[in-house]
């Protein structure tokens, strides 16, 4: 199993989910590899059997808009049949981005293959166990 791991992170928070989730999927035996969203784009997706996608929440409760939103935009045509998961952190809000992000999906014909993960504000010792049992579920 060859798994991505894409993040976009401004203060380290998702970044530091990130690194949980590629944790959590190399040890259930998988190959992964870690991306910022800048270095991934539509033309990898096909290279991995799964992907796990980690954007905070920004502005109104939105995707980051300069890197990450187009890059996934790009990519979400070539992931349906694929392993996917979603993870970010927030400081406001009671985590509607990720609601809006599991309905775009759900609408794009992409099949979640595990809960999200959120993480207020700086993720804990239990969202970072979350993170890793992602990365194992995805490996599954």
């Amino acid at each position: 199993m060859k798994i991505a791991v894409v993040y976009w992170s401004g203060t380290g928070n998702t970044e530091a989910m990130a690194g949980a989730v590629c944790d959590g999927a190399r040890s259930a035996g998988a190959e992964v590899l870690l991306f910022t969203s800048g270095e991934f784009d539509e033309s990898k997706a096909n290279d991995f059997d799964a992907i796990a996608f980690g954007c905070p929440a920004m502005g109104a409760e939105a995707l980051e808009e300069g890197e990450f939103e187009p890059m996934f935009a790009a990519c979400e045509p070539k992931l349906g049949g694929k392993r996917i998961a979603l993870f970010g952190s927030y400081g406001w809000g009671d985590g509607e981005w990720m609601r809006s992000w599991e309905e775009r999906c759900a609408g794009a014909g992409i099949t979640l293959a595990a809960e999200s993960v959120l993480a207020h504000e700086a993720p804990d010792d239990d969202v970072l166990e979350q993170c890793r049992a992602l990365g194992a579920a995805l490996s599954a």
